[in-house]
């Protein structure tokens, strides 16, 4: 191998490398709407409170009063304070129970500037329904976080 084909090589591969690091330092901003959902189940399947509180906004989420997230409720519940809500999420929480009871597809994200919107259907396989929601986040301190988790239909 020629010594001017082992440069040309090297600079190549010196150059792919640069490019490569470049591009993993220019991402910026919150991560991924969608792993800030995945994320929120992930810690609702352990039980975790403190993740929850990191991502979820829980004063926003206090004020929905119009419509009950649990799924296949009557009435609306109002929570009153922060703690209800990590506990009906956590343990035997009505909406943990729910939503860990059907199968739960993660779908389309739509990020407009500092607001996002993240589908997610929960399938009642048993009963042959599902329920499209579109959790609501918004970016809080650089970071996304879960405000509203609104039923769209029954399908």
């Amino acid at each position: 191998m020629s010594r001017l084909y082992r440069i040309a090589i090297t600079g190549a591969l010196l150059a792919i490398s640069v490019v490569a690091l470049m591009g993993g330092c220019s991402i910026s901003g919150p991560p991924d709407p969608k792993a800030a959902v995945i994320a929120m189940f992930g810690a609702m399947e352990k039980d975790d409170k403190a993740a929850l509180a990191h991502l979820l906004d829980l004063p926003a989420l206090m004020n929905t009063y119009s419509e009950d997230y649990a799924l296949q409720t009557d009435k609306p519940r109002v929570f009153t304070s922060p703690q209800q809500i990590l506990e009906d999420l956590t343990g035997d929480g009505l909406t943990k129970v729910r939503w860990f009871s059907m199968q739960r597809i993660v779908n389309e994200v739509l990020v407009t500037g500092e607001s996002a919107t993240v589908e997610v259907t929960f399938v009642d396989k048993a009963k042959s329904i599902g329920y499209r929601t579109k959790f609501g986040l918004h970016i809080v301190n650089e970071k996304w976080k879960i405000y509203s988790f609104k039923t769209e239909q029954g399908i």
